[in-house]
């Protein structure tokens, strides 16, 4: 009788030990996370103001529909679509590029690798102070280098011109180590044997490399280029701390522009909107990956 309880004892742990570990995750979520969210939707249907909080009367849909003609809204989804394009497109290459060659041997590799990591060891905070040091108008390095190849000088943050590639170029120096560190632990899990197997069947290089290489690593690019767009869609130290949102709104993101509402124009209940359309789009993406992904499985499988 006591050997049939303590059996029976183990099997209940056994079935319940997944549940408590992630039970302490999923609580974290809920309070943290989905309580919060819950009362953003909630303020977004609200004239919340910053200075009156309690206040706020529920006004149903109106703060959606004046999105539809703002026009600050709208240029602030163009903006962060071309900057989540352009930073997710240079990162991965970039990030690949610095991968595959480092993955090589060579004299100095291992100094290599920690100077090529290092940008994203810096704190937001700095590189941005860094930055706005090289892309000062007068004194900084990057229009001293201009100047000495007969070019002139740019406002890198005060032309709109050069506001959104300002920040492109220091988002892309900031992050695209994290790319590489990935990319680069999926090329060295990458089994010798299947090289050794290609290169007896006669193949080149290159064909190694598409036959080889990147059928091994494709599923973390994907991985990888899915989590800089959802990275991309809500950054906002660097873009605040380097422009603002300017000049002239360059800059301005939807994630800029739910700051701007909030706490420069009090209007709280508008900046949840805008806040909730954001996540709208990035769920929108992200169902959008696994769906195309479950498809191409799917045509695996059958294949």
């Amino acid at each position: 009788m006591t050997y049939q309880t303590s059996t029976k004892g183990k099997r209940w742990a056994v079935r319940l030990t997944p549940y408590l570990l992630i039970g302490s995750a999923t609580i974290y979520l809920l309070v943290f996370i989905g309580v919060p969210l819950l009362q953003g939707a909630r303020l977004s249907f609200t004239d919340t103001r910053l200075l009156n909080p309690s206040a706020g009367r529920w006004v149903g849909v109106d703060n959606y529909a004046r999105l539809l003609t703002d026009g600050q809204f709208l240029g602030s989804i163009a903006t962060t679509l071309l900057y989540t394009v352009l930073t997710v497109a240079a990162t991965m290459f970039l990030g690949s590029v610095s991968a595959f060659t480092i993955n090589h041997t060579f004299p100095g590799r291992a100094v290599a690798r920690s100077l090529m990591v290092f940008p994203w060891a810096v704190p937001t905070v700095a590189v941005a102070l860094v930055f706005r040091w090289i892309y000062n108008d007068n004194s900084g390095v990057a229009n001293s280098a201009l100047k000495t190849l007969g070019i002139g000088q740019v406002g890198w943050l005060t032309n709109p011109d050069f506001g959104l590639l300002s920040v492109i170029i220091a988002t892309v120096w900031k992050i695209s180590p994290f790319v590489m560190l990935v990319v680069l632990a999926s090329l060295q899990s990458v089994p010798l044997e299947l090289y050794e197997a290609a290169k007896v069947d006669g193949a080149n290089p290159w064909k190694s490399f598409t036959t080889v290489t990147l059928p091994y690593i494709l599923p973390t690019l994907k991985t990888v280029a899915l989590l800089m767009t959802i990275w991309s869609f809500r950054r906002f130290e660097i873009i605040w701390l380097l422009t603002g949102g300017g000049p002239a709104d360059a800059t301005n993101t939807i994630v800029i522009n739910v700051y701007r509402q909030a706490f420069n124009n009090s209007r709280l209940g508008f900046a949840a909107a805008i806040g909730m359309i954001g996540l709208l789009m990035s769920v929108v993406i992200t169902v959008t990956y696994f769906i195309v992904e479950a498809r191409t499985e799917r045509k695996e499988t059958r294949a």
